[in-house]
Parts: structure tokens; sequence; C-alpha cells
């Protein structure tokens, strides 16, 4: 959350002239309603299931820069799926995490104290990011272009 992951796929695409696909926007697109309202209405547990259906499709159709939603790894058979493709984890520390999501409006999983909420997440997610990824670049205190820049130096 916040690391820039849907900017910097679409700097990526542009870069190297390929589709670029976001499996958020793709469960929006599907479900035709926002994600935070998926949580409030639906929960968690069905948004993940969702998600996990919208990451396998996009891993089978998708030929192109691919940008999942930050719980997206948190099923094992979605980190089955992705370990045959390379996967950068961008990782963002709290201090810019905090400073880029602002204060987490239609951001569910940020209700209540914002600042808390985003260290458990990282705290709970980062061990996970890291056993998924093939590469892990700092975001901290870098523009999207220098993220993005670094990630062609590492793929293809």
């Amino acid at each position: 959350m916040g690391a820039g992951k849907t900017t910097v796929a679409e700097l990526l695409g542009a870069a190297w002239d390929l589709p670029v696909r976001d499996t958020d926007a793709d469960i929006v697109a599907t479900t035709g309603r926002e994600i935070s309202d998926i949580f409030v209405e639906s929960g968690e547990d069905h948004f993940r299931d969702l998600e996990a259906t919208a990451v396998s499709a996009a891993l089978a159709e998708h030929e192109g820069v691919l940008a999942l939603g930050g719980g997206a790894v948190l099923r094992p058979e979605t980190r089955e799926l992705l370990a045959s493709v390379p996967v950068v984890f961008l990782r963002v520390g709290l201090s810019d995490a905090v400073k880029r999501v602002g204060l987490g409006s239609g951001r569910p999983l940020l209700l209540g104290n914002v600042r808390a909420r985003i260290k458990a997440l990282l705290d709970e997610r980062t061990p996970v990011y890291e056993s998924v990824a093939t590469h892990v670049v700092e975001t901290d205190g870098r523009t999207p272009d220098e993220v993005a820049t670094e990630i062609q130096g590492l793929v293809r």
C-alpha cells in the first residue's frame, strides 16, 4: 500500500511497449463495485476470493506488466502461480507509505489509526512479499521514474 505499484507498472509498460493490467481494476470492472464497497458489503474474505480469481485470470491471459493488489500474495495458490514469473516487490517504509496513502480514504484495511494499521500490514506482509519476490526494489525517497528505471535494469 503506497508503494506505487500501479504508477510504476504504467511506466514499465510504456518503456517496454507492453500492455499493463491491474488486478484491482479488473475486480472493479468485473463486479461494477469499488473495492472499498466490496469490503464493506461483502467482507474481506469475499474480496480475497475475487482477487485470487483476478490474479489467476490475468496470469493466464495477459502478456505484459501486471500490478497486483497489496494483499494478493496472501493466498498460497496465488504465490504458487507467481513462482513461474518475475515478481518485483516494491518495498516501502512506514513513513513513506503513510505520506503516500494519506488518511486512507477508500482503503478499507486502514480504518482506525492509519499509521498503526499500515505498520501492522507491513510487518505482517513483508516476509510474504520477500518470499515471492524475484527482485526487491526500495521505493522510499524515490520517484516512480527512478524505481521503474531500476526495475528495467533487473527484469527483461
